[in-house]
């Protein structure tokens, strides 16, 4: 059996689970379904296969979370950046051009759930003869239930354990979704592929030989920088944006439809999310510190708080640290509304949690007034904050845990539990934790602005700018 190469597309934004994911923190990275991220999850679902090595697709922002979670379950593998989102046609050729000719290239998104292992296992197993064939195999999701959210396969003549796809198909209207689903031919696009990485070079360089100039030309010089293999920026932001499906698979003669049921969701809005979950008697979906009364078919879920929610049917009600959404099932696809309202004006909740994640650690923005800011900062093992200098606030660290190693000025000092430091504004200075336990600080800012780009960095072990 050829070896598999998983190649892991890790870059979408996950829009329609806010405020749970935002586009600094979004699904892929987050446990909406399990104790691992989903990011984690995909890669875990990989242990039954025949996969030699892996790649995860991602872009600068979320570079570090990538790094990070795939450290943790020891499954680092190769990390290939995207200056840009350009869809998901030039990232598997990104892919491809960086593996071997008849390698196998399994293409999965990051933010899917499947509840079925075995079957998504013997689903890509079934399917290997067909891709070591050269055929460009698409995994159908068998449609149970019509269903408005999802793109459409129909599929054509027996190929082996598939069927040559006869046509893609956009999202149905309910009435043409209900007619696939009883036709009985008709599959559910999942965006999950495996293609020998030389055919869908041919067949994209075929198709669209715009993007494959374009991303051939930007591999030709990779860069590796710390976890993360960088290739030509300016040569890919001239690359088109488009989807492995228009570009490729709706034009090639050689595409190939595998079924696969194995309980596969992309969980793309919460009442997705509950249809997956694991419910009460009454049909209630429960995360967190959440008291019901007399709730029925509902999806609550509490980060940080005690929720009591009393007489009340079909709500999603998910609350965070700094937003409380409420809306019927039936409904959650608007509220991309309110993100969008959200993003035209000054507010960042559309982006930002309250707690942000950084690669030495993290902070949670605990209060806030118009010429001060409190934060609570921790700081993994091993973690230093960058060498900078701030030009308008100034800065008092108090360590409630652990050691903190901090550069101020010309001086170098240790700061105990209890004990306390002044940074002047304009001061270089750093923090560094050298100990094996988490380093816990309190920072209260000073100043009249304390926007997080009011900082001027002059070295950072993580390649920040």
């Amino acid at each position: 059996m050829s070896e598999i190469k998983a190649v892991i597309m890790a870059g979408g934004s996950g829009t329609r689970l806010w405020p749970l994911s935002r586009a600094a923190h979004p699904k892929q990275f987050l446990a909406l379904h399990g104790d691992d991220s989903m990011l984690q999850a995909t890669v875990k679902r990989l242990s039954g296969l025949n996969v030699k090595s892996s790649v995860t697709i991602c872009n600068e922002e979320h570079r570090f979370f990538v790094a990070e979670q795939l450290r943790e379950i020891d499954a680092l593998g190769s990390i290939i950046l995207e200056p840009v989102g350009r869809n998901t046609a030039p990232a598997i050729a990104l892919a491809a051009l960086t593996s071997n000719e008849d390698e196998l290239l399994l293409v999965l998104a990051a933010d899917h759930v499947i509840q079925d292992q075995a079957a998504f296992t013997k689903a890509v197993a079934d399917a290997v003869p067909l891709a070591e064939a050269g055929k460009l195999v698409t995994f159908g999701v068998m449609a149970d239930k019509p269903h408005t959210g999802y793109g459409y396969i129909k599929s054509g003549a027996r190929q082996q354990v598939g069927f040559a796809v006869d046509k893609f198909v956009e999202k149905p209207t309910i009435e043409l979704a209900k007619d696939y689903v009883a036709s009985g031919e008709y599959y559910w696009n999942s965006g999950m592929f495996l293609i020998r990485a030389d055919r869908y070079l041919a067949e994209l360089s075929k198709f669209r030989p715009d993007i494959y100039e374009v991303c051939k030309l930007s591999v030709e010089e990779t860069r590796v920088d710390l976890d993360f293999v960088r290739i030509d920026s300016e040569k890919f932001h001239g690359c088109p944006s488009e989807s492995v499906d228009y570009a490729v698979m709706e034009k090639t003669e050689d595409a190939v439809i595998v079924p696969m049921n194995a309980g596969w969701s992309d969980i793309g809005s919460w009442s997705s999310l509950w249809d997956i979950s694991q419910k009460d008697r009454n049909g209630n979906a429960v995360c967190g510190d959440v008291q019901l009364d007399e709730v029925k078919n509902s999806y609550i879920r509490s980060e940080d708080k005690l929720v009591a929610v009393v007489g009340v049917d079909d709500l999603v009600i998910v609350s965070t640290k700094d937003v409380v959404l409420v809306a019927t099932k039936d409904r959650v696809q608007d509220i991309k509304k309110i993100t969008e309202r959200l993003k035209s004006g000054t507010r960042n909740e559309w982006e930002m949690h309250r707690e942000v994640c950084r690669p030495w650690g993290k902070f949670d923005s605990i209060d806030r007034g118009e010429f001060y800011q409190v934060k609570r900062i921790t700081v993994k093992p091993g973690g230093k904050l960058s060498v900078q200098s701030h030009q308008h606030r100034s800065e008092h660290w108090i360590v409630v845990a652990g050691t903190a190693t901090v550069r101020n000025g010309k001086e170098t000092y240790l700061l105990q539990k209890n004990e306390s430091t002044y940074i002047p504004i304009g001061a270089i200075h750093s923090l560094e934790n050298t100990e094996n336990i988490e380093l816990e600080l309190i920072e209260v800012q000073s100043g009249d602005y304390l926007g997080e780009d009011d900082i001027v960095r002059y070295n950072d072990v993580y390649g920040r700018v």
